[in-house]
């Protein structure tokens, strides 16, 4: 009886996907404040994106896309960065892989908020810290299909919605 009651334990680790999307850097981590280098020139900052790295993506990944997204700001939130169309064999972007005429790791960059297909940093107004949301996510195509018709705050909405697995990390940053 005792073997059968741990082989019913162990059923659900038996079916648990053998991937999980992990995303790293070495320059944001989740709860701590953007460097300067890496938010925008009215706040001191270079405009730089950081540098990022994912692994642990599932077999059938034949792209990647990446977004950068602060859901505090007015209006519903604001797209800061998005590339879509990332080779499947890219699992990194150095830092500034996201200034104006680069593309990113072999992918494309899709307009953002301002209207950018490149790299805008965290520029919030006075008050509470943002947070942003930087995610990879793994697509199941070699392109992104977003229709043409969606806005940079539609991106994130398509992404997840289409994704095979996804992985973010949430820097904060407010301005002083």
């Amino acid at each position: 009886m005792p073997r059968l009651l741990l082989a019913a334990a162990l059923l659900p680790m038996a079916v648990t996907p053998a991937f999980a999307l992990d995303l790293k850097s070495q320059d944001v981590a989740t709860g701590e404040s953007f460097a300067a280098r890496f938010v925008c020139p009215d706040q001191g900052g270079k405009n730089i994106s950081p540098e990022l790295s994912w692994s642990g993506a599932p077999a059938a990944t034949k792209s990647f896309a990446l977004t950068m997204f602060d859901p505090d700001a007015p209006h519903g939130g604001f797209l800061h960065w998005a590339v879509v169309d990332i080779p499947a064999a890219t699992t990194s972007l150095p830092q500034n892989a996201g200034a104006a005429g680069t593309p990113p790791g072999g992918g494309s960059g899709y307009p953002n908020g301002v209207g950018h297909a490149f790299y805008d940093g965290p520029c919030p107004p006075a008050g509470p810290a943002h947070h942003y949301h930087i995610t990879v996510y793994a697509m199941p195509g070699a392109h992104a299909g977003i229709p043409p018709d969606t806005g940079p705050r539609g991106v994130t909405i398509w992404l997840k919605k289409h994704a095979l697995a996804a992985a973010e990390i949430v820097p904060v940053f407010g301005k002083k």
